[in-house]
């Protein structure tokens, strides 16, 4: 059964709060900040990036509380900061916290580390397909009477697809402390081909089209 402490439940809210409302300033930017913009992208900021971050620690937490571990998400104050004060600059990096987990009784080892790891950008590759999926099969459908709603739809799906699969080949890169350092020392090939996958994900993200 997967738990979580009140703490971390508060934790998890304000890290996807604030992710979503900096995220929103940030694609905002270019074209002028003004309540009628942050309005309409808060709900597509909190579906593209605020879902896959938290589904992203979330599959880190399930994994290790599945080998028997404690773990839980703690947020990290001076990421918050740095994403507050990046925003402003045209870009943003942001570290909210992360999934911390162990157990006094045994060690854990290199293959439950790895799989633990690996979960994370799973989650976020799977979200990517699914938001490339769902973008392929409803541009189509984009016509001048539901140019208004279908745009939004597909413009929501395509930053879903774009911030997921950056998530994935971001987090799967072998430096420390990121994801992919712990899952290249449990098992090269399966590294290889999981970000190698992200790689064209992300690719992709950066090519495809509304219409």
């Amino acid at each position: 059964m997967i738990t979580f402490s009140r703490e971390e439940i508060r934790d998890i809210t304000i890290a996807v709060i604030a992710l979503t409302v900096l995220y929103s300033l940030s694609v905002t930017r270019p074209f002028g900040w003004s309540v009628d913009s942050l309005l309409l992208f808060l709900p597509i900021s909190f579906i593209a990036v605020g879902l896959g971050f938290i589904l992203h620690e979330l599959g880190h937490k399930v994994v290790a509380q599945r080998f028997g571990f404690f773990s839980e998400f703690r947020k990290w104050n001076y990421g918050l900061i740095l994403g507050l004060l990046t925003v402003p600059l045209g870009f943003m990096i942001f570290a909210p916290g992360a999934v911390y987990f162990g157990s006094y009784g045994r060690m854990v080892t290199d293959e439950e580390n790895g799989k633990i790891s690996i979960a994370g950008p799973i989650v976020n590759i799977v979200l990517a397909l699914i938001a490339l999926f769902l973008t392929l099969s409803l541009r189509s459908y984009l016509t001048m009477e539901n140019a208004g709603m279908m745009y939004i739809v597909l413009l929501t799906l395509v930053l879903t697809f774009n911030v997921n699969s950056f998530l994935a080949l971001f987090n799967l890169l072998p430096i420390p402390p990121l994801d992919g350092s712990k899952v290249i020392q449990w098992n090269l090939p399966i590294y290889i081909i999981t970000i190698a996958v992200a790689g064209i994900l992300t690719y992709m993200s950066y090519t495809i089209t509304l219409i």
